[in-house]
């Protein structure tokens, strides 16, 4: 096994990194709690669930990517880090279009598992709206109540709140981490997001995570609809994310981390500076 596996190493790091970045969005897909809330009207789930399935699945999405990639699995977080100089542009197209695959597979891979169940509810027929529309399993629609700026807002605000949070997990200035707890409290950060900013579009947050199986829908039977469906809706969660989630960045740095008074020491930087003052003291008392 391990013979095998070295030889099927890939050497390029770039490559490495896109994989698992695909591979981390492809598994954070939370469709499949939707899909069985939906075909089952209601009878193994609720909105709870679903919102819990997606809370997990990023959880797994992270512990999977982030030892090679650092699992950005969206590419507002990768625009984030490139706009702080945290993570080289180039890298930024190819990270993006890995997202994008990995969530228009994800996206396949559930309407696969659960043919069956959608095309029975849905009496054969592929619709975006209605009592028996199945589009919204996959990505986001906003309800009917919401009015397009009501839905700008909407989604300028989450992912704002949402790459805010982010931001301020990786800040180690703000207090370290234990290993392996990041995953867990940014699964913790999109549940809450579910649970309080959910009603109005399904908190998309990820243009990734919405246009990728919007364009698997798309090829799959629901047809122009998906693209035309609340008004043209579909450019609002690929757009304000990113408008959202520079904002978020920026009030982080701003507010936050350009105040913090102390920079960070290794553990050798803090040694060296004991010994220093030691040496200090020394030559103070000769």
């Amino acid at each position: 096994m391990e013979t095998l596996l070295r030889r099927c190493q890939i050497r390029s790091q770039i490559v490495r990194e896109c994989i698992a970045e695909f591979l981390g969005l492809y598994i954070l897909i939370g469709s499949g709690a939707a899909a069985q809330v939906v075909t089952s009207r209601g009878t193994h789930g609720d909105y709870l669930t679903i919102q819990l399935g997606s809370a997990l699945g990023a959880v797994f999405g992270i512990f999977v990517a982030r030892g090679v990639s650092g699992a950005h699995l969206n590419p507002v977080y990768s625009l984030s880090l490139c706009v702080l100089g945290r993570h080289p542009w180039k890298k930024l197209p190819l990270y993006s279009l890995s997202h994008l695959v990995g969530a228009f597979l994800g996206a396949a891979t559930v309407y696969l598992q659960y043919y069956d169940a959608i095309q029975t509810f849905s009496g054969g027929e592929l619709l975006v709206a209605g009592p028996n529309a199945t589009a919204g399993i996959f990505c986001s629609y906003p309800a009917d109540h919401l009015s397009f700026w009501g839905g700008l807002v909407d989604q300028v605000v989450a992912t704002a709140l949402f790459l805010l949070c982010c931001v301020a997990l990786e800040d180690q200035r703000n207090g370290p981490l234990p290993d392996g707890l990041h995953p867990v409290l940014v699964g913790a950060l999109i549940l809450t997001m579910g649970v309080s900013m959910g009603s109005n579009c399904g908190f998309p947050l990820n243009p990734a995570r919405d246009l990728g199986p919007r364009l698997f829908t798309f090829v799959a039977g629901w047809g122009e609809e998906v693209f035309k469906a609340g008004g043209g809706w579909w450019w609002v969660p690929i757009v304000a994310p990113f408008v959202g989630g520079l904002l978020g960045t920026l009030t982080y740095e701003l507010l936050i981390e350009a105040h913090h008074q102390t920079t960070p020491q290794s553990p050798q930087q803090e040694q060296e500076a004991v010994e220093l003052e030691e040496v200090i003291c020394i030559d103070c008392e000769i």
